[in-house]
């Protein structure tokens, strides 16, 4: 088993995934959610889509035991195993800097888009796409008249899931930056998390 890495707080990192090995994320301190990506090692236009996910599955949130799809309706992961009480958004957009203008920044923020793009470049990976991220831990429920409450994350210091690949693949991961609206929990700043191969 590998050493703990670091997903600094409100950045990103990537590592590569053989098929067959298994990855495990950490919520180091609780409440941080993770957006997280998974694409085909030979060809990143094949990637992990959500919207291919759901429709495959017939259901919005991935269980243990599940396999999620890519854009090309291939399993590319397996969802092993959740230490949580297994509340993982699969709707919403990775945040970016066009959501903290309308948020209200006037300056830069830092934002899960720009922390993909980073941490496949520093594995020396370019795409153009910015795919919707399976994000861990964050919470999103629908109200009864259709609108959505961003409500805290369901997660504690520690909290695992593990994910086993189904392609040779390489995983990104964001600890999201967002600090306006509460899914990191109210009034938190976003906090580190981590990962580690297994196998």
């Amino acid at each position: 088993m590998s050493e703990l890495i670091t997903i600094p707080a409100r950045r990103g990192m990537a590592a590569f995934l053989d098929k067959g090995q298994r990855l495990e994320v950490v919520n180091t301190h609780g409440e941080q959610v993770v957006d997280t990506w998974a694409f085909v090692r030979h060809d990143l236009n094949e990637f992990l889509s959500m919207e291919h996910t759901r429709a495959t599955l017939t259901k919005i949130l991935p269980q243990v035991g599940d396999k999620l799809y890519t854009n090309r309706r291939r399993p590319i992961l397996t969802f092993v195993e959740d230490s949580s009480a297994g509340v993982h958004d699969t709707l919403m957009a990775a945040c970016d800097d066009y959501r903290y203008g309308l948020l209200g920044c006037t300056e830069y923020h830092d934002n899960c888009t720009d922390n993909l793009h980073a941490s496949l470049q520093a594995l020396g990976l370019r795409t153009a796409e910015t795919p919707s991220p399976f994000n861990l831990w964050m919470n999103i429920p629908w109200t009864q008249d259709g609108g959505l409450s961003f409500d805290a994350p369901k997660s504690k210091p520690g909290d695992t899931v593990v994910f086993e690949a189904e392609i040779d693949c390489v995983m990104a991961f964001s600890a999201c930056p967002q600090d306006i609206l509460p899914i990191n929990g109210v009034g938190r700043e976003p906090t580190e998390a981590h990962f580690r191969v297994i196998g």
